[in-house]
């Protein structure tokens, strides 16, 4: 996939002892200490990437979500994105990810919830970005009766 015009771009940079160390962006507005969690035989206690991830995977899918309702006149309002990512070994000595979104729009009939965040899919960055690379699980949670 070609971007045609790069918006912006972001920047952080990762010191100290990987997923044991700090992450800060490059104007200050993310500094965190990072932490290996305890299920993975860490200390937990501060943040980890896979929880960063989720944090950004949800708020991208979410304004996503939003522009797709929007755009098809459907009511968004208390619309609600969660993500939850998991990290595994992936079979070849290396680790991989899920992502489970599940996404609520209370005002939305069930079918049209179910096609706008199918759509939101489409065009979440972080959705082309996993594409074909990260199993991404969709739910649709709370919506009015059909």
């Amino acid at each position: 996939m070609t971007i045609m015009q790069v918006l912006y771009t972001a920047s952080a940079t990762a010191t100290g002892d990987g997923r044991d160390g700090h992450v800060e962006t490059s104007d200050g507005t993310v500094t965190l200490d990072l932490a290996v969690p305890k299920e993975m035989g860490g200390t937990g206690g501060a943040a980890n990437p896979e929880q960063l991830f989720a944090a950004g995977y949800a708020a991208c899918f979410h304004s996503a979500l939003r522009l797709v309702g929007r755009r098809a006149k459907a009511d968004v309002t208390g619309s609600v994105v969660a993500a939850e990512v998991g990290i595994g070994p992936n079979g070849s000595g290396g680790f991989g990810l899920t992502v489970q979104l599940v996404v609520d729009l209370p005002a939305v009939p069930r079918e049209a919830a179910e096609q706008i965040v199918e759509q939101a899919h489409q065009v979440c960055p972080y959705s082309n970005a996993t594409r074909g690379n990260v199993d991404v699980a969709l739910t649709v949670r709370e919506t009015l009766a059909a």
